[in-house]
């Protein structure tokens, strides 16, 4: 069956904005998530978002912020991975520092 997302992380009401990224379990600092965004200019600022980057909020304070995005390359494609900058606890929200769009 297809998942959306990876193992351990949800969708549900944020109190930063809307609808926000969750754990359902524990994770170590520098876990990587997952593929969040892939390049492709032909959309929108170059990226397509997975559902994965699609539903993190973001913070502009490094205190509040707990994963970050990572420039790496799957097969031949450039692509940001999202890590986690902190250990989190199972219902911890996600929030990246707002940079992404500063690759560009």
């Amino acid at each position: 069956m297809y998942k959306p997302l990876p193992n351990g992380l949800t969708i549900k009401q944020s109190t930063v904005d809307g609808l926000g990224l969750f754990t359902t379990k524990e994770f170590r600092k520098t876990t990587v998530l997952g593929i969040s965004h892939i390049r492709n200019e032909h959309f929108e600022q170059g990226f397509i978002r997975t559902p994965l980057g699609a539903f993190y909020n973001h913070t502009s304070n490094i205190e509040t912020s707990n994963c970050k995005t990572v420039e790496g390359c799957w097969y031949d494609t450039f692509v940001l991975y999202l890590m986690t900058t902190k250990s989190l606890n199972a219902d911890e929200e996600v929030l990246v520092q707002y940079t992404m769009y500063e690759l560009l």
